[in-house]
């Protein structure tokens, strides 16, 4: 039997889009062929699945890279690259999806939610048959494809069920759950039975059915770490309702009341909210107690936290005794909370976080050309995109230059009016204008107001 795993670390890649392709078909009285550089394709998606026949994270358990298949490049002949294909990652119903590093929540699995797109993959760029213009016939560059995405995510699974039984170990949690569904946990007269949290689902005649589950016991410090409790705490945020078991009886000389109030104090120290879930008390094992549920305990019980508004139950697990009732209680206070399945809201957007950072780019000045240059992948990718030849095309390499902080770096290296600037092969000269006193360049070729080259809808992703 595959061992209980309710975390896992993981590492997951989408792929990259395929770039563009740059060739010319040979065609008569067609400039240099006529460009028919195909478009990359897209990069494969990581997809998160539930599935329904698995309820671990046993799969996961030591790690992993998860990567989607890169989209291939275009070809000659206008021919797309191939998609890349998506990889797809099953996970159990329940299981939230967390950023590793900050722990924010990115999706919970659960729900309507049972299939997630985590990180798209790259689109292909496109072929240079994109960017022909009368003035711009053969076009030598194409669009890359854009970069993958890489994460790395906590899966933490937190089981989905109705009620969770919680209590100190040895209080006849177990045996409870034995009692009221078909689960099989294991039985023994000692510390931590349980060490995995258990599912039962609890029928009833003529009322609703509920799934329970049975939490391993908890201990003073739990949500500090103490004992096996705290590894299983997160199971009892998904749970609408709880059933908090105690030994009325007191067999290991143990206090009910203090036992209650430590309990509660765990599981406010783990999670705030958990302490205002609708709680009921069963009060166990008052087949040892000399007047059973008319005990003086029981009456203090109830004194006690009833008016609190917390429901006492005297039970006996080993009879039987106040377990129907309990159960028939816990069947309408759920059907009083509605069907709503607790779900995680979504604190961490990946497609927000991992936007794909501007490639870097250098400014200096060259002593040798007494020319200031400007390098970088972003510069060459800006300079592919735009005709610079357009009236249009060049405002907007003007406003590149302003956003980018370009032109504010040309002037802390000491930039004059007349200098040259030079970015991969174009030569621009530095003015400042007279009228408004902002600082631009001025291409020194002669400008063309006929014919745009430029792709609007590429430029503002290319920005983003």
């Amino acid at each position: 039997m595959p061992a209980f795993v309710d975390r896992a670390r993981i590492f997951v890649k989408s792929g990259k889009g395929g770039d563009g392709h740059v060739s010319f078909r040979r065609e008569k009285f067609v400039a240099n062929g006529g460009p028919d550089g195909g478009d990359g394709g897209k990069g494969g998606d990581v997809i998160v699945k539930v599935d329904l026949g698995i309820n671990t994270l046993s799969d996961f358990h030591y790690g992993g890279k998860y990567k989607a298949e890169n989209g291939e490049d275009g070809g000659k002949r206008r021919c797309h690259g191939k998609q890349g294909s998506d990889i797809i990652i099953k996970v159990p119903q329940g299981t939230v999806i967390k950023e590793a590093e900050s722990g924010k929540v990115i999706v919970d699995m659960s729900g309507e939610t049972t299939e997630f797109v985590l990180l798209k993959g790259g689109r292909g760029g496109n072929g240079n048959m994109h960017y022909a213009t009368s003035t711009m016939q053969a076009p030598r560059y194409a669009q890359p494809g854009q970069p993958s995405k890489e994460l790395e995510i906590l899966l933490e699974l937190k089981m989905i069920a109705d009620v969770g039984l919680v209590g100190f170990p040895n209080v006849g949690k177990s045996t409870f759950l034995t009692k009221v569904s078909n689960a099989k946990p294991k039985v023994a007269n000692y510390h931590f039975t349980t060490l995995t949290p258990i599912l039962g689902v609890v029928s009833l005649n003529d009322a609703r059915g509920f799934v329970v589950a049975d939490i391993p016991g908890l201990i003073e410090g739990a949500a500090d770490g103490a004992g096996l409790g705290h590894e299983f705490l997160r199971h009892i945020e998904r749970t609408r309702m709880m059933i908090h078991v105690v030994d009325a009886a007191g067999t290991e000389g143990r206090d009910p009341f203090e036992d209650i109030e430590a309990i509660n104090n765990e599981l406010a120290k783990y999670n705030a909210d958990i302490t205002k879930k609708t709680q009921v008390i069963a009060a166990n094992k008052i087949d040892m107690l000399p007047d059973g549920e008319d005990s003086e305990i029981i009456q203090k019980l109830r004194e006690k936290f009833e008016p609190q508004g917390v429901k006492v139950f005297a039970t006996s697990t080993l009879t039987g005794k106040g377990i129907n009732e309990l159960l028939y209680y816990i069947s309408r206070e759920l059907d009083k909370l509605g069907d709503d399945t607790v779900v995680f809201e979504s604190e961490y957007d990946p497609e927000v976080e991992l936007k794909v950072e501007n490639e870097s780019f250098t400014v200096e000045y060259d002593s040798n050309s007494k020319e200031y240059v400007i390098e970088g992948p972003k510069i060459e990718k800006m300079l592919g995109y735009t005709n610079l030849d357009s009236e249009k095309g060049f405002a907007f390499f003007q406003n590149f230059l302003v956003e980018t902080g370009i032109l504010d770096k040309l002037e802390e290296l000491g930039i004059q009016e007349g200098d040259t600037v030079r970015m991969y092969g174009n030569s621009f000269d530095y003015y400042r204008n007279a009228d408004t006193g902002d600082n631009s360049v001025m291409n020194n070729v002669e400008m063309q107001d006929d014919d745009i080259d430029i792709d609007m809808e590429d430029n503002d992703e290319f920005n983003e």
